[in-house]
């Protein structure tokens, strides 16, 4: 089943706004808390009982089944894909078997698939977008305008048009690590008598034993996602978490998780080796040298949670390469690549080589005059 969350007022769609932290209706301005919204859908089901329920969807209050699964023929089917039909428009909504979120490319109906956030499938908890789309456009604007070789096309309308809101599966690792670090470390002094100088130096035997305890250690679960770039947009305000519920999924885009936890804990343990690891070298100060000769690391998971994380995206194609954009949907913290015009490339060759060719005329002519 596919959920979205209908206007009680006005039928409109309701989709989740950052800023206010509530549902918000577009066309009549009402605006409830997810909360909310979900009693009254409780009680709504709550009246129907016992009911004739192979209604329609425009019967529907508030929309329960937004989106009802087509029975696509056999050349209409592909490996992982399950189409759906929407109600406002007719239009045939094909996603993969990873979608959990989707929007109407034709009417901007929103819909949640149920089935792919439910059971075990089902976040921990989820962080709402702060970060609204009109400021992801404006921040967009403002990072290109760090590449004087952009190319125009890269901020047209077609291309802002095609930032979308994603709430990106994470795994939150909590772990208690020990290190054990022997060193051999030096400190030296130097004294004068006279005319000669004497430098002595200390040896020691440095040994520390240090415990860390990391709270949630984020790992991306989406295969479609660059783990470097996802890694770029850290850190997440974790302070900001809910308790999961899919409204605060609607209006968005959403993805649930292609790798389990165990599948992905080999990269989170990474990460929390080296961090302590830095944080027991960091413990051994006050020499001059510091030569590490043995380390031993224990690691003892305590829990993984399954949560969404919001980012804002961008995928751009530019002379047959893939460029793209991310903003932390919550911080604002972004990173890309920008692509480079090969024209804007060519004229600013074109400015530095006549500037250079002037300089030089320049200097010739003020050495012919001296």
């Amino acid at each position: 089943m596919v959920i979205t969350y209908k206007c009680p007022n006005c039928g409109g769609a309701m989709e989740f706004d950052g800023q206010s932290g509530k549902l918000h209706c577009s066309q009549c301005g009402t605006e409830m808390t997810v909360e909310e919204m979900e009693k009254l859908s409780a009680d709504s089901q709550g009246d129907t009982e016992g009911q004739d329920t192979d209604q329609s969807w425009e019967e529907n209050p508030l929309g329960e089944d937004c989106y009802h699964r087509a029975e696509a023929d056999e050349e209409e089917q592909t490996v992982n894909m399950q189409v759906y039909h929407c109600p406002n428009c007719g239009a045939e909504l094909m996603t993969d078997e990873n979608t959990a979120a989707v929007i109407c490319s034709f009417c901007g109906s929103p819909g949640l698939i149920a089935d792919r956030m439910s059971g075990v499938r089902r976040p921990k908890a989820v962080l709402p977008f702060k970060i609204t789309r009109d400021e992801a456009v404006k921040r967009f604007l403002k990072w290109t305008k760090h590449g004087l070789l952009t190319p125009k096309e890269f901020t047209s309308k077609n291309t802002l048009e095609k930032i979308s809101g994603l709430y990106v599966p994470y795994w939150l690792y909590d772990y208690h690590v020990n290190v054990e670090m022997r060193a051999r470390a030096t400190r030296s002094r130097v004294t004068r008598r006279g005319d000669t100088e004497y430098t002595y130096t200390d040896h020691f035997n440095v040994y520390r034993d240090v415990d860390t305890d990391f709270e949630r250690i984020p790992v991306d679960a989406s295969e479609q996602m660059d783990d470097t770039a996802m890694e770029g947009l850290e850190p997440f305000d974790y302070s900001g978490l809910k308790e999961f519920d899919m409204g605060y999924l609607s209006g968005y885009l959403a993805e649930k998780y292609n790798f389990t936890s165990e599948e992905l804990e080999g990269r989170a343990k990474n990460r929390a080796r080296e961090a302590a690891l830095g944080i027991t070298r960091g413990t051994i100060d006050g020499y001059h040298t510091v030569n590490v000769v043995g380390q031993r690391v224990r690691i003892d998971e305590k829990k993984a949670e399954y949560v969404m994380l919001p980012v804002w995206v961008l995928n751009y194609r530019y002379r047959g390469q893939n460029y793209s954009f991310m903003l932390n949907g919550q911080t604002g913290r972004q990173n890309g690549k920008l692509p480079i015009s090969a024209g804007k490339a060519v004229g600013w060759l074109g400015i530095i080589t006549g500037i250079s060719f002037v300089v030089l005329m320049a200097i010739g002519a003020i050495g012919g005059l001296l």
